[in-house]
């Protein structure tokens, strides 16, 4: 995902890390701490392991807070069909490109409903 996504978005805040690719970014979540992750914005079609199979091996993790981290797909599919895959693969959620701010900021704030549970 690109920073640019986050133009507009003044009253985030969010910190972005931005893997190269979804072996990476599978990388990144093995090694997280519980809690270090609110959110994952996952490109369904990064190099080396698509974002389908990384969210499906991110979810097989061992620790249950990390495994569980909300993780929506971020795709050109914006048909229903992209919608299915996304929740098909683990993935809590679909954001279509190209990317409107409103409906990003949308999914950013309700990371807090996420974490607590009332989501």
């Amino acid at each position: 995902m690109h920073s640019c996504c986050f133009a507009g978005l003044d009253d985030v805040a969010v910190q972005v890390v931005e893997p190269s690719g979804g072996d990476e970014a599978l990388r990144i979540m093995e090694k997280a701490a519980p809690g270090q992750n609110d959110l994952v914005l996952m490109d369904v079609q990064m190099p080396h392991l698509d974002g389908y199979e990384a969210t499906r091996q991110i979810r097989c993790l061992p620790d249950p807070a990390v495994a569980g981290v909300p993780i929506v797909a971020m795709t050109a599919n914006a048909f229903d069909e992209g919608r299915r895959d996304a929740l098909a693969a683990g993935m809590d959620g679909h954001l279509a490109k190209p990317i409107e701010v409103e409906k990003l900021a949308e999914v950013l704030r309700s990371c807090d409903e996420w974490a607590a549970g009332t989501r």
